[in-house]
């Protein structure tokens, strides 16, 4: 019930927007239509889903065909022969010791454990968009504020010029004005370095520029306190449901293992045709039948005996790796419920530093304004005004940056929760990727010339013409069947 509410209010939240610039949710819609780690992780499924058709095609007869022509060069006793000789072979499994059964369960196993990665790795990136997102929007009000810092230092030193030509401020005033002036435009080169950092981010992570952003919409309710977190956390974390589908496939690929110690049955069936293209009477004598045809059908056991140990050396295989995925299993929880906490404390403490700089940054606004007053009567320096404008400066810094990590770091809990994957985020650019209409495609697929057109990269570039002009062209895929040069 709680996911629900989150899931309804996050959605809700996102939907809201302005039209005059780019919104949080068109950022995550573009991130979810075109970044290329998602788009990776679908063709990772799409090969996960196959392994479905892979396994169960162990289990359905097989069907092949001989077709040949024979010239005797020597013989003795008789005439050189020749012919034609065709058959059909049929053999279809009737017991394997629960290989193929547990082989199939294995990769449906597998498929679902491939789903929870899907949406992990939506998640990841879904919150790696949302801090690109308010790192441009931190470090433009950054910039914002030093260039406001440099146009008042720069006036504060042309007063402080003109007071010290009259003789009513020293040559030190002087200096000191425009020392801070010099660092502050030090200063606003940095943060607009940072700004660049932050908006290649943006391009790398969205796929386009930053145009205008607005304001993030407001995060929905989130728990009160990080035991309830974490318990919502260890029942929806998808890279805990991951790795617990992962072991559980590796215990079935321990009794796949086991099953090649076991008989196997099979059904047989063949056909032979054979034309002796006219030789017949020199092979076999005068009214020998030109063309034999023949059929049989059976039942043949493989009993193995001994196998050189190779039997207990792959289950002693399966087994460490599913003892592996065990002990991996306790690792992401592990990590899944210091990873909630993390997110929780850093929640609450970006809350806290908020309400704090909130109230710092009108203290010093009033400072300042006193510090000015004061400075004109002569009971304060320029320099004592110059540290006021800087103190102020800094708590605006700080309180922007705290609303960004609060933000972010309650998207981070969201994520740890399970609660920040495309579904929950309620997307409306276009309809969400369906991992089932894959696999309905192809895992009971039987038909073994079915074929997909060769894979194209659905991400979008980022380069622009003018990064391209002089660049090679990007290699196109081969044609299927036909092998590239040089290989």
């Amino acid at each position: 019930m709680i996911r629900k509410i989150a899931t309804a209010s996050l959605a809700a939240a996102l939907l809201a927007g302005t039209a005059s610039a780019d919104t949080l949710r068109e950022a995550l819609v573009s991130t979810y239509n075109s970044n290329p780690t998602i788009m990776a992780q679908r063709e990772s499924l799409g090969a996960t889903d196959a392994g479905v058709a892979i396994a169960r095609a162990a289990g359905r007869p097989r069907v092949s065909a001989t077709a040949g022509v024979n010239q005797d060069l020597t013989r003795t006793g008789g005439g050189n022969g020749r012919n034609f000789s065709a058959g059909v072979d049929v053999s279809y499994p009737l017991f394997n010791g629960g290989s193929v059964r547990n082989q199939i369960e294995a990769a449906k196993t597998r498929v679902q454990a491939g789903r929870a990665t899907l949406r992990a790795v939506e998640g990841d990136v879904f919150t790696e968009a949302v801090s690109a997102y308010m790192d441009v929007i931190r470090d433009r009000s950054i910039v914002e504020l030093n260039q406001n810092q440099v146009q008042v230092l720069t006036t504060n030193l042309q007063a402080t010029r003109d007071r010290f030509e009259i003789g009513d401020l020293t040559r030190t005033d002087v200096a000191q004005s425009e020392a801070r002036l010099q660092l502050a435009r030090s200063n606003l080169a940095l943060v607009q370095a940072q700004l660049s950092a932050s908006e290649e981010n943006y391009r790398r992570v969205i796929g386009h520029t930053p145009d205008a952003l607005s304001p993030p919409p407001p995060l929905p309710p989130l728990p009160t306190n990080p035991e309830q977190a974490v318990r919502i956390a260890l029942a929806s974390n998808p890279d805990l449901l991951a790795v617990n589908r992962s072991a559980r496939a590796a215990g079935l690929d321990v009794n796949v293992a086991r099953a090649s110690r076991l008989p196997t049955i099979s059904a047989i069936g063949s056909g032979r045709y054979t034309n002796y293209l006219g030789t017949a009477d020199d092979q076999f004598g005068p009214n020998a039948a030109n063309n034999t045809t023949s059929t049989g059908a059976g039942v043949q056991a493989t009993i193995p005996l001994y196998q050189g140990g190779l039997p207990a050396a792959r289950i002693r295989e399966a087994q460490a790796i599913q003892g592996q995925l065990l002990e991996q299993v306790v690792g992401t929880e592990r990590s899944v419920v210091a990873n909630t906490r993390s997110a929780f404390a850093s929640y609450m403490a970006a809350q806290e530093a908020i309400e704090s700089n909130q109230v710092a940054v009108e203290a010093n606004e009033l400072a300042l304004e006193g510090a000015r007053a004061e400075q004109s009567v002569g009971t304060r320096t320029v320099l004592d005004v110059l540290n006021a404008e800087q103190e102020l400066l800094n708590s605006q810094v700080a309180l922007v940056t705290a609303k960004r990590d609060a933000y972010v770091a309650g998207f981070q809990l969201l994520n740890a929760m399970g609660q920040a994957e495309a579904d929950d985020l309620g997307l409306d650019g276009g309809p969400l990727y369906d991992p089932l209409g894959n696999y309905r495609r192809v895992a009971g697929n039987a038909n073994d010339w079915a074929n997909d057109p060769n894979p194209v990269a659905v991400s979008i570039r980022t380069v622009t013409p003018a990064e391209e002009a002089g660049v090679p062209p990007a290699p196109t895929p081969a044609p299927q069947g036909v092998t590239p040069p040089n290989q």
